[in-house]
């Protein structure tokens, strides 16, 4: 299991009022599930998934529980603090929060449970625009972008082309590096179906700097996984770049290259990623 869900690759959604889908979820691969209690849920059906929520914490073993995260609703919906009570009840402390703009959303959270984990899930124009503050917000974890409320947000026609997006994807990334963030979460990939759209929307997301995908059905996260995976040459390649600045401090070469340290950096950071597949 990683060590933190802000180390999580994948983030695989299941309807707050699906209880028969929680352990399906969590047998999916997905390093982290997260329990939605906003978009995936109507608005009649909000009680009734706090309540199956709360009664699998209250039986789930830490392991389990520590995999999970619960998608408030946003601040200001009429739900938001029905939200907050079952995080203090059922002793929740990690969260995303839909349609965060500002500190004073987070800060409503921290009032009710100190000590909980935000991904804060920025997916509109205003969240944007005040992404360096709310990366810095205390309780702020890690950013998530939410690609399909952004885009209704500004009128965008994302269906062929993520064009509209790049501003604020690179906005995400550079707000989660100044802050010392892990780096940001991309959006969801409707087509269940059609892997090589969610591979092409993972590859764009990745040249942007993201580390995590937001997905919406198991069978999105092991070609998921494959894909954020280094290839055999490129770990290959990282192992011998280790191999000469270790045989040579500071003056390596390497194919008629000098070997910097970025580049022994990229190496290890290379071999990092595949020890985690």
């Amino acid at each position: 299991m990683l060590a933190s869900l802000t180390d999580a690759r994948t983030y695989l959604f299941v309807p707050g009022n699906r209880p028969e889908r929680f352990e399906k979820a969590l047998d999916s691969g997905a390093d982290a599930v997260v329990f939605d209690l906003e978009d995936a849920v109507a608005q009649d059906d909000k009680g009734a998934a706090r309540d199956a929520i709360a009664r699998w914490f209250g039986g789930a073993d830490r392991r389990n529980r520590e995999r999970v995260l619960i998608r408030l609703n946003e601040a200001g919906s009429r739900h938001f603090p029905d939200d907050l009570r079952l995080l203090r009840e059922a002793c929740i402390g990690q969260l995303m929060l839909a349609k965060a703009e500002t500190p004073d959303h987070v800060r409503c959270v921290l009032s009710v449970v100190p000590e909980a984990a935000v991904l804060a899930l920025v997916e509109t124009a205003r969240g944007v625009a005040q992404v360096q503050t709310l990366a810095r917000t205390p309780g702020v974890v890690r950013l998530v972008f939410g690609t399909l409320d952004y885009a209704l947000d500004l009128d965008l026609d994302i269906a062929d082309s993520a064009d509209g997006l790049a501003h604020a994807a690179g906005a995400l990334a550079l707000a989660s590096r100044v802050a010392d963030l892990p780096p940001p979460v991309a959006g969801v990939t409707l087509q269940l179906d059609e892997e090589p759209r969610l591979l092409a929307d993972w590859a764009w997301a990745r040249r942007f700097g993201f580390g995590a995908k937001l997905c919406i059905h198991p069978r999105q996260i092991a070609p998921l996984h494959g894909a954020m995976a280094p290839d055999p040459q490129a770990i290959a390649w990282a192992g011998r770049v280790l191999a000469a600045e270790a045989a040579s401090p500071g003056a390596a070469q390497l194919d008629g290259r000098m070997i910097d340290r970025p580049v022994v950096l990229l190496a290890q950071r290379t071999l990092q990623r595949a020890a985690r597949n």
